[in-house]
């Protein structure tokens, strides 16, 4: 393992390590209050007056995280890896985001039993790693020094109901990765090989109680549940996301994030509270999607001189606050003093003839598709859970279907730089009151690919949204914040479509229940782009003036 560390130091260009000479404790078990046995492993370096590193995590405490592991000791500190309940070993059942804040507090109060605690720690991970660092920070106190918060929340409840959709595809797939932690290494890889083709038909799959057994073979309680509670405000969220109390943590968070992630809405969302409550944290955002590997290296680094400034003491290398991959031919990266930067909102409007222009249309005659579940307006990469189907992708196949609508503007004469929140609105008639609005931003190259930059979807249903006298409904629709600079000679695109299958639950169009809806209604709706009407995308633009080189 030594030679291993070493060549992804070397690899990597990580910080040196201060030893080489790390013990290894496997399979503690450290008793939570209700008596469940959490398996955790100890690194322990040969220097003294290492502060401790906690890493709590479903998925095993082997391969990667083992790799971790010794990287941060390697560097003097004690790491303590721990297998959430249900998982690898430690004792009780699984229910995400429930035992999270009492297992980890009961975990620090053993933490500070140990002879070599120093009375300060730090906290590292991604994804759901990050959730059980948010369900303690708050009640943690001044022991906790530093935490690292990779692609992860607060609160995941909005993530999962994406505009009170449901985040089909990255729910259904979450719980099938976890059940396959359970089934024997080979028979993971054949299926793997094989392409899923269980969560494949499951995704496709009506009603959506049954689909967790199709992709799984069992019922899983979590999937059911999430299923169930999705109205906003239900009282189930309430003990399961944290960011009520995000404005106590005291300690210095860095949060390292992707554009085409599927929580980076969410963890803007926690940078910015923390801004407002006077607290400086770091963040880095690139042009990753959920399992980059480019991410997971980024991580590390920052990960590791944030634990040595914040947790060791060890003089900071003088990073800006904010450092952000700029997207598009030119960009690149930049760093900033806060996120969002300064930037001018402006609204380019959907025209007749399926044009798109700063300026409002002349009225015309209103676009009409027709949206039909059984035949569903399928997603095209963007932020997915699974890195090799999330990203920027050609987007000409989806946009050649008859049920997506396309606005594209004319040759940029000059660079345009966005930055920060996108947002859109969409007019529109439909013959049904049960419907979803999707709506994506495009970069249009010079050879005609059309590459996705962000995306947003809303989901009306009746009361929601004011239906004036003519049957017009105006959809506010939030896209992904980003950062990007659309060249000179490209175009703007923008699509509206019905959904974006199975990324999002498609929308049956008949209001049945989540869970158990199978009946499926077709139906026209008309976008409307006209004078009272005006249907547009706003964009807040970062002039190039504000784009100083990294």
């Amino acid at each position: 393992m030594r030679l291993v560390t070493r060549a992804a130091a070397v690899a990597l260009r990580l910080p040196a390590a201060r030893t080489a000479r790390v013990a290894v404790t496997r399979d503690i078990a450290v008793r939570v209050r209700d008596g469940v046995a959490l398996r955790t492993d100890h690194y322990a370096p040969d220097l003294p007056g290492g502060h401790c590193v906690l890493i709590r995590t479903p998925y095993g405490r082997g391969g990667p995280v083992r790799l971790l592991g010794r990287l941060i000791a390697e560097r003097g500190f004690h790491v303590v890896i721990q297998s959430c309940r249900g998982t690898y070993g430690s004792g009780g059942e699984f229910a995400p985001l429930v035992h999270e804040r009492d297992d980890g507090l009961d975990t620090l109060d053993w933490l500070r039993r140990q002879p070599w605690w120093t009375g300060a720690f730090g906290m590292f991970g991604a994804s759901y790693q990050g959730f059980v660092q948010w369900a303690v920070a708050a009640d943690a106190g001044e022991e906790l020094r530093a935490m690292v918060a990779v692609v992860t929340a607060s609160a995941t409840r909005d993530s999962t109901y994406a505009g009170e959709s449901f985040a089909l595809d990255t729910v259904l797939t979450w719980a099938e990765l976890l059940q396959a932690q359970t089934v024997p290494w080979l028979a993971r890889q054949w299926e793997l090989k094989r392409g899923q083709p269980r969560l494949v038909r499951a995704l496709a799959h009506l009603p959506l109680v049954e689909a967790d057994r199709v992709a799984t073979g069992v019922t899983v309680p979590f999937f059911q549940e999430w299923l169930r509670h999705h109205t906003p405000g239900a009282d189930y969220w309430r003990d399961r996301v944290f960011g009520d109390r995000i404005t106590e943590v005291g300690a210095p968070v860095v949060m390292v994030g992707g554009w085409q992630d599927i929580f980076l809405p969410a963890q803007l969302d926690d940078y910015a509270r923390l801004r407002a409550a006077g607290a400086r944290p770091r963040l880095v955002v690139g042009p990753w999607t959920h399992g980059s590997p480019g991410l997971l290296l980024a991580s590390l680094r920052e990960g590791l001189d944030w634990l040595d400034t914040h947790l060791a003491g060890r003089p900071s290398p003088g990073r800006a606050p904010v450092r952000v991959h700029v997207g598009g031919v030119g960009g690149g990266w930049r760093d900033l003093a806060d996120w969002p930067p300064p930037a001018t909102r402006e609204r380019w409007y959907l025209q007749p003839a399926g044009a798109l222009a700063p300026s409002p249309p002349e009225d015309g005659p209103p676009d009409r598709i027709r949206y039909d579940p059984a035949d569903p307006t399928p997603s095209l990469g963007g932020p997915l859970l699974v890195a090799q189907r999330a990203g920027a992708v050609d987007n000409r196949p989806v946009e050649s279907r008859p049920d997506v609508l396309t606005y594209t503007s004319g040759p940029l004469p000059e660079p345009v730089a966005v930055a920060g929140a996108v947002r859109a609105e969409i007019h529109l008639r439909s013959e049904l009151a049960h419907l979803d609005v999707f709506v994506r931003l495009c970069d249009v190259d010079r050879r005609g690919r059309s590459w996705n930059v962000c995306d947003g979807l809303v989901r009306v249903e009746p009361g929601r949204f004011r239906r004036d006298a003519s049957g017009v409904v105006a959809v506010p629709v939030t896209l992904w914040p980003t950062a990007y600079r659309f060249a000179p000679g490209h175009r703007l695109r923008v699509q509206v479509s019905g959904g974006a299958h199975p990324r999002y639950a498609r929308n049956l169009g008949t209001g049945e229940p989540l869970g158990a809806a199978v009946t499926l209604r077709a139906g026209w709706r008309e976008v409307l782009h006209e004078r009272g009407h005006l249907s547009f995308v706003e964009l807040p633009l970062w002039r190039t003036t504000h784009l100083p080189a990294a």
